[in-house]
């Protein structure tokens, strides 16, 4: 019973703080346009802004995941919410280009990189045996897509109703409240030692021997696509639904839409990932999502179009979180997890800051998304590809399963 009470005491906590996290960070999209009014600073401006804070949420993840190993989780967790608050009450002060870039590129996304899944899953797989883990990241990472589900129509209303000032506001107190959903994943120093008892090779030792094995660079290539696609999608999907002549309101719909279907996606994700191999399901994932742009292409540009699109592209849109963890898991075990699975996060961001910048691009240069879209389709047939190679047992035949 108490093991019970300690698995759903930690995964709940978890999922209802990258709730939060990911939940703001999935609608600053929606902000793109209230900025713009108010700054006159024009869609590149912004869009270079949001693109740093792609790369930056990703680079702050190994260092976040390295202090949590040492000095623990909660800490983490509280540094990562005062970044937070303090960035969204400073964005409505500044006026400048570099001004955004350091409000919400820097700090906003450093906030948000030290409350989200390198950091969660780290803790999570130092305190549960190997064969809860998968359906537990799939579970926080369900989490992250309520929190999607949840925030984009809160964040339009309050945008409506009472501008866009009072959103951000909003969300910094919302921010803060994670330091509170963060109490159960307090570690005594004991428990950190015990947990971080040499088991393995050292951190060093370990990333020599990630960054030479061609199963770990294969998982940075199709995060790469993974972070392209959702980054260009959450920043320029309200610019699209403009463009096409439908209201702000369908926008925040389809982000809403998006974050609902991947909650069972992501939980399947997870619940897959105990049976089958993981490597496959992040082909599936990917070849699907081109699938998916393709026929967006194709269809007529109404309200209707772009919901079913929503929940199309919902199914797999952070589902391939908890197999490319698990798979890190699978090939490092879980003593660097966070550092390790952090670095793959970081290559995400990476894909993450071109597909924000160069969708602003290429609005500026030819007035719409269309070679974006079609990047996209390409990328994403690579990155199916190149997760088949990877070396990966089986569940059925890993003795940590069985």
């Amino acid at each position: 019973m108490n093991s019970a009470r300690t698995f759903w005491g930690l995964v709940i906590s978890s999922a209802a703080i990258i709730a939060v996290t990911m939940g703001m960070r999935q609608s600053i999209g929606l902000f793109v346009s209230p900025i713009n009014s108010a700054t006159g600073l024009g869609i590149v401006a912004i869009s270079f802004a949001l693109a740093i804070g792609q790369f930056v949420w990703g680079a702050v993840q190994p260092l976040f995941g390295m202090l949590a190993d040492r000095y623990g989780t909660y800490r983490v967790l509280v540094a990562g919410a005062v970044l937070i608050a303090v960035s969204l009450c400073a964005t409505p002060l500044v006026s400048s280009g570099i001004g955004l870039i350091l409000v919400l590129g820097v700090l906003r996304e450093a906030g948000a990189g030290a409350g989200t899944f390198a950091i969660l899953f780290g803790a999570i797989a130092r305190r549960l045996p190997p064969e809860r883990r998968s359906f537990a990241s799939g579970f926080i990472n369900a989490g992250g897509s309520f929190g999607q589900f949840a925030v984009a129509p809160v964040v339009q209303a309050i945008i409506i109703g009472s501008g866009w000032i009072t959103a951000m506001l909003a969300l910094a107190v919302a921010a803060l409240g994670t330091v509170i959903l963060a109490l159960p994943l307090r570690e005594t120093r004991a428990a950190r030692s015990a947990a971080s008892a040499p088991s393995g090779p050292p951190l060093a030792e370990q990333l020599r021997r990630a960054f030479s094995d061609r199963s770990y660079l294969l998982l940075h290539a199709g995060f790469f696509t993974c972070g392209f696609h959702l980054a260009f999608l959450i920043t320029h999907l309200p610019g699209e639904v403009s463009l096409c002549g439908l209201p702000a309101t369908v926008a925040a719909s389809s982000i809403s839409i998006i974050g609902l279907a991947n909650i069972p996606g992501s939980i399947g994700a997870g619940w897959l990932g105990q049976y089958q191999r993981m490597k496959m399901i992040l082909f599936w994932m990917y070849g699907f999502r081109a699938l998916t742009v393709a026929a967006y292409l194709l269809a007529p540009k109404t309200p209707l179009t772009f919901y079913v699109f929503s929940v199309a592209i919902g199914l797999t849109w952070l589902a391939t979180v908890p197999p490319t963890a698990g798979l890190v898991g699978k090939l490092f075990g879980p003593r660097h997890l966070a550092t390790l699975f952090g670095l793959t996060l970081l290559s995400h961001q990476i894909g993450g800051f071109l597909g924000a910048w160069l969708g602003g691009l290429s609005f500026e240069a030819s007035g719409n998304y269309l070679w974006m879209w079609y990047a996209d389709i390409a990328l994403a047939t690579a990155a199916a590809l190149v997760n088949l190679p990877i070396r990966e047992t089986h569940p059925r035949l890993d003795p940590a399963h069985g």
